[in-house]
């Protein structure tokens, strides 16, 4: 078999002629210069920070750039699960602070409805990679920013049911008008003592000496301050909510009608005055018109003076 031969025109004679080896070997040496040049041009680019502007330099500047991306974005993803157990907890905490102001809790249906919505997805224009764990964080965060606004209502909502309910407390009939004796049995149907018939009393009598101090048990407005038949000079006081005292037998008063009381505060004496067996304080306990035993709205181990010493009330 014939070896290869090569040919190359030549203008000068007008014809072809053989290629010798020492041709070749030039040829041959003036690619390897030309590759060795371009490699040297490339890597001088590179130095120079991409001066020619062939790219090859930005080209692995953000190569490092995503994969630090991708770094980072990992790590925002571990802090935002961290701020979902958190939320979690922040949400547990909420129900138990609903129960201390008598609110329900919200339940894992209410809560899922409230923090729900369609997590849709948006292409970043990014690696398919990186565009699922951008989309993640994204839905995540709304998540977490829903979850937020359901906590915050609930908080507001536990704030303003305890300031009802701390006006509703101190309305609310809660320590003894006087002290002095009285049995848990004298509410309800007795024999009276007077009448010498059956029939229910609607109250508790304390008794104790004429001129013991009568406090008000709880903040309200005077309905009435004076004489009142049977009762003799009595006080009646209108709670709100549904509550209304009564303080009757008294010796005096110290309030008068349409006036705005505190719990503690003196509104009386004790005495012996209406239809009255001997001195003693009638007190009675009403809601929403129904007569209410006195002794279950009394906090024995609260006094008139402690509650007074630690409120500062004066006379």
């Amino acid at each position: 078999m014939s070896r290869l031969k090569l040919y190359y025109f030549s203008k000068a004679t007008l014809s072809f002629h053989e290629l010798k080896w020492g041709k070749t070997k030039l040829t041959v040496f003036g690619i390897v210069t030309g590759i060795v040049l371009f490699w040297t041009t490339i890597e001088i680019n590179q130095t120079n920070g991409d001066a020619l502007g062939i790219g090859i330099a930005r080209t692995n500047a953000l190569l490092n750039e995503n994969r630090v991306l991708k770094e980072h974005l990992r790590i925002v993803a571990g802090r935002i699960e961290v701020l979902e157990k958190k939320l979690a907890q922040i949400n547990e905490e909420g129900n138990q602070l609903r129960l201390l102001v008598d609110l329900p809790k919200i339940d894992e249906d209410t809560r899922k409805a409230g923090i729900g919505g369609v997590e849709d997805r948006i292409d970043f224009t990014t690696s398919p990679e990186v565009n699922d764990v951008l989309n993640a964080l994204r839905n995540t965060v709304e998540k977490a920013d829903r979850e937020l606004q359901l906590q915050f209502k609930s908080y507001t909502e536990v704030v303003k049911h305890y300031e009802t309910n701390r006006v509703k407390f101190a309305r609310t009939p809660a320590i003894k008008p006087m002290n002095g004796y009285y049995t848990k049995r004298g509410f309800g149907m007795r024999l009276h003592p007077i009448l010498d018939i059956y029939r229910k009393h609607e109250g508790l009598d304390i008794a104790n000496d004429p001129g013991t101090p009568v406090y008000a048990t709880a903040d309200g407005t005077v309905e009435l301050s004076g004489r009142h038949g049977g009762y003799g000079i009595m006080i009646q006081l209108n709670h709100g909510y549904g509550y209304k005292t009564l303080y009757a037998h008294l010796s005096k008063t110290y309030i008068k009608d349409g006036e705005q009381v505190r719990r503690g505060a003196l509104i009386g004496r004790s005495g012996n005055t209406g239809l009255s067996s001997g001195p003693h304080l009638h007190y009675e306990v009403r809601f929403n018109g129904v007569s209410q035993n006195p002794s279950d709205y009394f906090f024995d181990d609260v006094t008139q003076e402690e509650f007074r010493a630690q409120k500062q009330i004066s006379d």
